[in-house]
């Protein structure tokens, strides 16, 4: 692993942002206005002076003008493969809820590199630095869309090692089908079957296994002790006998996946099916003590007291504000106005000390963080200090999903040491109000210490393949 403590410390740097400033989001970084990067790492942050130290003749020197640096943002459920193919589509379009899906296969391994270079172009020119592909596998290999089976996996591979990728990619197996079915023989055998080799691990990283445990509140396909108004009785998506056969079903595939190493993303958005992972996890964590950031995808019905079995067992919360946004209506259509306002409690997630993420889910909304940050505050209400609030919410996007990627230790934050990703927005964002922040535009984007977006310098997105 590189560093930037010895001789290092005064070595001239590649690259300093001075001016302005710098949300590093570390212990002690407050008031910091520059920040000095060599090879890939950050090697100082401070003041212009303190910084500036470390140029000479072959320091690109760029001045922030009053600009804000936050550490690069890491959005940890987007589906870039298919983000790439649909953009600028998404399956929420301007409607409420969820629309048709749009069809637009991607037949061929030309097609899928093309979408995940313009995925990775497209999260370059909004700060996105690092990103999780949550559920990438052989389950998918006849999938309509051609976008999640593994051959996406193989050009994953392949453009890791040409050095093509424009972000950090960290991809979850998927041994059964994109929002269906599974059953407990074929997760084992993907499982024994699991090849996790790759060059670099801080490039392509393959973390774990996706389980799709339910489907979703509006659909009625939440597995939940709630009853819905039209009297649906939704079972999960694991295969199984009977609900009990589906429950054990399910905990003996989180239970396979912690005892071999492998960190598990479970989509659940009904409490039942919330209980049942948290059973299997607390059981896991009793049988082999080890932390391997294990979360709940989505939670919408997640209760209080889940959450703070959640927080003591250390299982994470992916979810999307502005999804609770949109579905609010049909959510209280489908299962009551209590269960509807109860839902996606964000602030007592935060308050119980769940490790929270904040995901767009691309392309079932825009991959733009600045609107799921919008949206977290619209549905939490009036913070009475907004600018910690900003706070705490930039941290869902940076600190946390470093964590969730099982990378803390060298990514999320800024600080000398961690890697030289970062993202330049023409305003200070704790000086802004959520609901301003999606106007705020990004200036700059920089991944292990390359420039790899400009605004106004040729940063378009490709047009669709």
């Amino acid at each position: 692993m590189r560093t930037a403590d010895g001789d290092a410390r005064t070595a001239p740097a590649d690259l300093i942002l001075r001016g302005g400033v710098v949300r590093s989001l570390a212990p002690g970084g407050e008031g910091a206005t520059a920040v000095a990067l060599r090879d890939g790492l950050v090697a100082r942050v401070g003041g212009d002076r303190e910084v500036t130290a470390l140029a000479d003749a072959s320091t690109e020197v760029v001045d922030l003008g009053g600009r804000a640096v936050l550490p690069g943002i890491n959005d940890a459920h987007l589906h870039a493969t298919w983000l790439g193919a649909l953009w600028p589509e998404t399956l929420f379009g301007e409607q409420a809820g969820p629309g048709p899906v749009p069809r637009n296969p991607l037949v061929d391994d030309a097609q899928r590199r093309r979408a995940i270079l313009r995925a990775g172009d497209l999260a370059a020119s909004l700060g996105i630095t690092s990103y999780t592909e949550p559920g990438l596998g052989p389950g998918e290999d006849r999938g309509e869309t051609g976008a999640f089976g593994a051959p996406v996996v193989r050009r994953y591979r392949a453009l890791a090692e040409e050095g093509l990728l424009r972000a950090r990619v960290t991809v979850l197996w998927l041994f059964g089908e994109l929002d269906g079915p599974s059953d407990l023989e074929h997760f084992l055998a993907g499982l024994d079957g699991l090849d996790g080799s790759t060059g670099d691990p801080r490039w392509l990283r393959f973390a774990g296994v996706k389980i799709f445990a339910d489907g979703i509140p509006p659909m009625r396909s939440a597995y939940t002790h709630h009853c819905y108004a039209d009297g649906a009785s939704p079972s999960l998506l694991v295969a199984g006998a009977d609900d009990a056969d589906r429950e054990a079903n399910l905990a003996r595939m989180v239970l396979a996946a912690h005892r071999a190493g492998h960190q598990v993303g479970v989509h659940a958005t009904g409490d039942r099916t919330i209980d049942v992972t948290l059973d299997a996890v607390e059981r896991a964590r009793a049988e082999k003590d080890v932390d391997l950031g294990h979360y709940i995808i989505h939670g919408d019905l997640v209760t209080r007291p889940q959450l703070r079995r959640m927080a003591a067992l250390g299982v994470g919360l992916a979810t999307q504000p502005e999804i609770a946004l949109r579905t609010r209506g049909l959510v209280d259509a489908a299962l009551g106005p209590a269960p509807a306002a109860a839902a996606w409690p964000l602030g007592a997630a935060l308050d119980e000390g769940v490790a929270l993420c904040l995901t767009s889910d691309a392309p079932v909304l825009s991959p733009d963080w600045r609107r799921q940050i919008a949206a977290a505050d619209a549905w939490m209400g009036p913070a009475a200090d907004p600018r910690a609030r900003m706070d705490r919410l930039l941290r869902c996007y940076t600190q946390q999903p470093a964590r969730q990627d099982r990378a803390a230790s060298w990514k999320g934050v800024l600080a000398p040491g961690m890697a030289a990703d970062l993202c330049v927005l023409e305003a200070d964002p704790l000086s802004v109000a959520p609901a301003e922040l999606p106007d705020v535009a990004v200036e700059l984007t920089v991944v292990d210490g390359r420039v790899v977006y400009e605004r106004g310098a040729g940063g378009a997105v490709p047009e669709p393949v």
